[in-house]
């Protein structure tokens, strides 16, 4: 297995791209009225179910991806809600483009130094995943020609997309997958960039930059699935790649390490191939050979009727186990199509005896096949159909092994590896929407916003903010009412604990803070700024309103007792600690300040500033030491 440390990515030839999709904060869906919110599947009120099949182009072409899906046989189940909409059940044609989703996309645009373009026409976009009840997504493009800076130098940004988000995938059924509709029509901006990345460093980078950029308009998504990264890959001798779902930017860098491995891998692969004159033979049944199997999965499929078949793989021994990605090898790639349909994977004579098959099993095998030392056998045992489809798909991924790198669309991984997905998709999979009239975009109406990164180094010039405090707070969800806070008069240290440190330690002790407003914090806000509650009661006073949302922060904090004492009443209750612990004080003397200090704010609960605390306890220390 190759080192990919040790990988020259210019000699390689590495090119890479990346296209962001980003969920846009809109109150209603790209297309209709319905809101933004996701909601849980048990609240659904009904379900329906469909069937999807590929149409073809205007030029009467058919995706290959879309064929590819469509003859894996599936029903789709569909969960509504009482916001549902017969636009989002496709009974109803589309209504206008929502202009909050344009203001937004033209917004980006101009963070990105892009041109927009003169009419934005909706297309349709084929897909029959069952992922839109329609059988394709609405997409419009918005705006081209852009660019970001890297390190590594600058990134062009080819096109930018404003478009439909699918259904969400709930789980697998028996009959097919059940999706929910809460989140089908939420608008979504695709950034592209032109494919001038050249290392995985560069690709990280340049997708931080880009999702910098959004957050900077304060009108897109936060939290996990709201962005997704898809990332193309290739190499000089190899072919591209489409990576699709990256959750995490910090998993680009492997990704893409990872993908240039396997490539280099399968073009060593391809090269030995050769050089052994391989070939595949046809698919051929082979349950004869194993009608006394004592392995669990082979015995298990032909205990329901099934079959086993085999494919002759002329030249492929030592080379179906061989490792391509970290815990991934070729065989795992013949496997993956296996599963497409509908099997559960493969096994193969790099790995066998093994499973609980036997080396007789094994001789038996290679016999019936006619299987030379030099060559391997790839089997599936599964019912008939499945399995014969099953086996032919390990077939042909195992032609085009012979060729290299096949184009595909591959899935990625936690791990960060992938796997194969479905073929790559061509422009047959797109054509007009008819339903939707143009739209003219003037790109004058909107301003550019402040970035992050000048948000946080204003920060830390006009408030005086650390910078990781800065920091936090700019790239929060809460910057606004931080601000809002100092415009009130609170201190702006005080401000930021307020809505980002004081919320995360709550949090973690499991407080439900998801349940704080906007109006929430504004309350607390104007109670600081008016002294009628210390800064020590905050955390209380969030707990409260967090576990109690009907109230307000005024009513909370009456509950709670928090309101601001005075120095007559931290005063009288410092004496009263003083003199409860007199010996202390008087054989430490100052030495007993910090055991008092908590004493004092715990008898206060939170109703003083620290620092008037701290400043009458000394002084009635100082009385009697």
């Amino acid at each position: 297995m190759t080192d990919a440390d040790a990988f020259d990515y210019e000699e390689l030839g590495l090119v890479a791209g990346l296209e962001i999709h980003q969920q846009l904060d809109t109150e209603t869906k790209l297309f209709c009225a319905c809101p933004t919110e996701l909601r849980e599947p048990e609240e659904s009120t009904r379900r329906f179910t469909r069937y999807l099949h590929p149409t073809r182009s205007e030029l009467g072409e058919i995706d290959e991806a879309a064929l590819e899906e469509s003859q894996i046989e599936r029903e789709f189940e569909y969960l509504a809600y009482d916001t549902t909409c017969l636009v989002e059940e496709d009974d109803e044609p589309p209504h206008r483009v929502d202009e909050e989703a344009l203001a937004t996309s033209l917004e980006i645009a101009q963070l990105l130094d892009m041109q927009v373009v003169d009419q934005v026409n909706v297309m349709r976009k084929i897909v029959v995943d069952g992922s839109n009840t329609t059988g394709f997504q609405r997409s419009m493009l918005v705006a081209n020609d852009g660019r970001i800076e890297t390190s590594e130098g600058p990134v062009g940004i080819e096109d930018m997309l404003l478009e439909e988000e699918s259904c969400q995938r709930v789980e697998e059924t028996d009959s097919g997958v059940r999706f929910s509709l809460d989140r089908l029509g939420i608008p979504l901006v695709e950034i592209g960039t032109k494919p001038d990345i050249r290392s995985p460093e560069q690709a990280k980078e340049a997708a931080k930059r880009i999702g910098m950029l959004l957050r900077s308009t304060g009108q897109v998504k936060r939290g996990l699935g709201t962005i997704r990264q898809d990332v193309n890959v290739s190499i000089a001798d190899g072919a591209r790649i489409e990576m699709k779902g990256v959750q995490s930017l910090d998993d680009i860098d492997d990704l893409v390490r990872n993908e240039v491995r396997r490539q280099v891998e399968l073009v060593d692969i391809a090269d030995e191939l050769a050089e052994r004159d391989a070939a595949v033979g046809e698919p051929e049944d082979v349950t004869d050979v194993f009608e006394e199997t004592d392995s669990g999965v082979i015995g298990g499929a032909l205990s329901s009727g099934g079959v086993v078949q085999a494919v002759l793989l002329e030249g492929f021994d030592g080379i179906v186990g061989r490792e391509i990605q970290p815990d991934r090898r070729l065989g795992t790639e013949f496997s993956d199509h296996a599963k497409r349909h509908g099997a559960g994977g493969i096994f193969h004579t790099d790995e066998l005896p093994a499973y609980g098959v036997t080396e007789p099993e094994v001789e038996a095998l290679r016999e019936a096949v006619g299987a030379e030392p030099d060559d391997a056998v790839a089997i599936v045992a599964d019912d008939p159909e499945t399995a014969e489809l099953a086996v032919e798909a390990v077939a042909e991924r195992a032609e085009t092994a012979m060729d290299g790198v096949p184009e595909e669309t591959r899935d990625a991984n936690e791990d960060g590896t992938s796997r194969y997905l479905r073929p790559l998709p061509g422009a047959a999979r797109m054509y007009p929407e008819t339903d939707v009239p143009p739209v003219e975009p003037d790109p004058t109406t909107v301003e550019t916003p402040e970035l992050l990164t000048e948000k946080v180094e204003r920060y830390t010039e006009e408030f005086g903010l650390g910078e990781g405090v800065a920091e936090q707070v700019a790239y929060g969800r809460r910057w606004e009412l931080f601000e809002e806070g100092v415009e009130t008069g609170v201190d702006p240290n005080l401000a930021a604990r307020t809505v980002e440190s004081d919320v995360t330690e709550l949090r973690r002790d499991d407080v439900p803070v998801e349940n704080l407003t906007d109006d929430h914090f504004r309350g607390v806000f104007d109670l600081l700024a008016d002294d009628e509650v210390a800064k020590e009661g905050v955390p209380d006073l969030l707990t409260a309103l967090a576990e109690n949302p009907e109230l307000s922060a005024a009513e909370a904090a009456e509950q709670e007792d928090l309101g601001s004492a005075g120095e007559d009443e931290v005063r009288e209750a410092v004496v009263e600690v003083v003199e409860r612990n007199a010996d202390q004080v008087e054989e430490e003397g100052m030495g007993a300040f910090s055991g008092l200090m908590g004493e004092c704010m715990g008898a206060l609960r939170g109703q003083a500033d620290g620092d008037l605390v701290s400043e009458v306890l000394r002084e009635e220390i100082q009385k009697r030491a």
